[in-house]
């Protein structure tokens, strides 16, 4: 089965497996695991960053980070269609007591035109407006990389209403491969940023979070509080410190792999890509409603030894990872064409 249902999937490698039993370990809640520690230091340093956490999940990096910057009842302005407004399970609401003000943007981006007009007013009628989420690359977009430039210029709104800003960046190494812009680049711009090492990165557990020294420290009780202290975590923590430093520059390898992908099936009757959004390793993919739907592809995929899911009734997504290689890559592009063809004999649609 070729497996492009998510990149988290991944399974550690024969190399990183040797790594993980070989870590050396000791009780994380007392600061003592070697490999968590240098894990955060390094993380730390990639961002540019004081301070860094180690913890369970990137949903958990999320919503230390909002706890760590707001109080209840503030409002945290996010794109529509981001994850921590979609999947992760109204935490915001439940976990920190804020409100979510959603804008719709373009291609998983908004603009600091959007974000400023969207700012409550400091008037007692009003929720405040104290922390701005983004997410770089966007999941639901289909991978696409956030414009620096109007990080840039989201950052220039966002310290002159005195309002902190998140990266979620659970892909931020996509996004680095992609353009070339160091990771500490986009990092500056945000007073907090995520990353994920359970997804393209290849571990099978965990996220950091890095930021102030003083917001670690408030981040830190926030994972404590959530039941997210790990005691020998430097058993996980040794093989995100593996993937950092072995499987960054190999995510270019994905994007090759879900561009060849997305071309050979962008021209199939019924099948809706825009090409300009594949710019990592995520593919989001339109069937038309003659073609039957997701659900329907999803099985007859499957059948064809394809795993893939849905976003919406006509939406796939693709997403392209370390174990899938170009040969199967090349293997699933043959497979998609033939579910294809069969599609449309169902539906006596000549071929």
């Amino acid at each position: 089965m070729i497996d492009i249902r998510s990149d988290t999937v991944t399974k550690p490698s024969d190399e990183m497996r040797d790594v993980i039993s070989r870590a050396e370990v000791g009780d994380d809640v007392f600061g003592e695991d070697p490999n968590v520690n240098e894990l955060q230091l390094s993380v730390a340093k990639l961002f540019g960053k004081e301070s860094a956490l180690y913890v369970p999940s990137g949903t958990m990096a999320n919503q230390v980070s909002i706890n760590a910057h707001t109080q209840p009842g503030n409002e945290v302005i996010c794109e529509a269609g981001c994850h921590l407004y979609n999947y992760e399970s109204g935490a915001p609401a439940l976990l920190s007591g804020v409100m979510l003000r959603t804008i719709e943007g373009v291609m998983g981006s908004i603009t600091a035109e959007q974000v400023e007009a969207n700012i409550r007013p400091t008037n007692a009628h009003f929720a405040q407006t104290t922390l701005i989420a983004l997410e770089n690359t966007h999941n639901r977009a289909g991978g696409t990389i956030f414009p620096i430039e109007q990080i840039k210029e989201i950052s220039q709104v966002a310290k002159k209403h005195n309002i902190k800003m998140h990266l979620d960046g659970a892909r931020l190494m996509n996004a680095v491969v992609a353009t070339a812009v160091e990771a500490a680049e986009w990092a500056s711009y945000f007073d907090s940023v995520s990353i994920c090492l359970s997804k393209g990165l290849g571990a099978p557990v965990g996220s950091v979070v890095a930021g102030t020294k003083g917001f670690i420290e408030r981040a830190h009780r926030y994972r404590k509080i959530y039941g997210g202290g790990m005691r020998q975590a430097g058993l996980l923590a040794a093989a995100g410190k593996y993937a950092l430093e072995n499987n960054v520059e190999r995510l270019s390898d994905d994007h090759s792999n879900a561009r060849t992908f997305a071309e050979g099936i962008a021209s199939l009757e019924g099948i809706n890509i825009e090409l300009d959004w594949v710019q990592t390793n995520i593919i989001m993919i339109d069937i038309d409603e003659s073609l039957g739907s997701a659900a329907d592809w999803i099985l007859d995929l499957a059948e064809a030894g394809i795993a893939i899911l849905s976003t919406s009734p006509q939406r796939l997504r693709a997403v392209f990872h370390l174990d899938v290689s170009s040969e199967e890559t090349a293997d699933a592009l043959t497979k998609f064409c033939d579910v294809h063809e069969i599609r449309m004999k169902k539906v006596g649609i000549a071929v």
